[in-house]
């Protein structure tokens, strides 16, 4: 099988800090994979490397099994591989209907169009005229992801989806993130909530120090987090 994402042995950097020392991870098709870890250890830089905003000075990086050299964001996403970036970035002038339609701008065909976005998403159908960013912290999270789905992706890469959320708003999108998978598109779900880990991914990797130092299959029971937290503090 062609993993949708491949690293191998790679080493990045910004400027002259070096962060990712011969990392190394794969997503198959239809694959829930948590990438966990304290702060710190290189998580986000996982996904700017991918996207070229992290310097890659060694290792390999491919995307459905095609090397690429020059990692960029529009390279990631023309190969179906999309991020829900920590923080959400919903631009501030842009209503949350048009926000969507960003996502749809690399012309990749498949299921997702607004009006199934709107089925999965109600509220962001009755406040499709505001302002993305008038949006709750709940609600602009769903509009990211939203916007994530509208290129139709392979992979979706979901960085601190729950970052600052009440646990009522995680409940939800722990269910919306279940059915996204269910539909087939893989997960690469890079997260400190580890009852979210437990809920929605089958297999983790744990980093530490710009590496994975451990990984294991994720059993969704009090136990399976006890297991992953063993490695969480590594």
């Amino acid at each position: 099988m062609t993993a949708l994402l491949q690293l191998d042995q790679v080493q990045s950097f910004y400027g002259a800090a070096h962060i990712l020392h011969g990392l190394g991870l794969q997503v198959n098709a239809g694959e829930r994979v948590a990438l966990i870890g304290r702060n710190g250890v290189g998580k986000t830089t996982v996904v700017n490397t991918i996207l070229g905003l992290a310097q890659m000075r060694g290792g390999s990086i491919q995307f459905g099994g095609v090397p690429i050299t020059r990692p960029r964001p529009y390279i990631a996403a023309q190969h179906g591989i999309v991020v829900v970036p920590q923080g959400r970035r919903i631009v501030a002038n842009l209503t949350v209907e048009e926000n969507l339609h960003l996502g749809a701008a690399t012309g990749r065909k498949g299921p997702w169009t607004v009006p199934e976005i709107y089925k999965l998403f109600p509220i962001l159908q009755e406040r499709a005229h505001t302002p993305g960013t008038a949006l709750s912290g709940g609600q602009q999270q769903m509009l990211a992801v939203g916007r994530a789905l509208m290129a139709n992706p392979s992979l979706i890469l979901l960085d601190e989806p729950t970052e600052g959320l009440a646990p009522v708003i995680v409940d939800q999108l722990a269910d919306i993130f279940n059915k996204v998978a269910d539909q087939g598109t893989a997960l690469l779900l890079i997260e400190q909530n580890l009852s979210l880990v437990v809920r929605v991914a089958h297999r983790y990797l744990a980093m530490s120090k710009g590496s994975v130092v451990a990984e294991g299959q994720v059993v969704n029971a009090p136990e399976g987090i006890k297991d992953i937290e063993e490695h969480v503090v590594v």
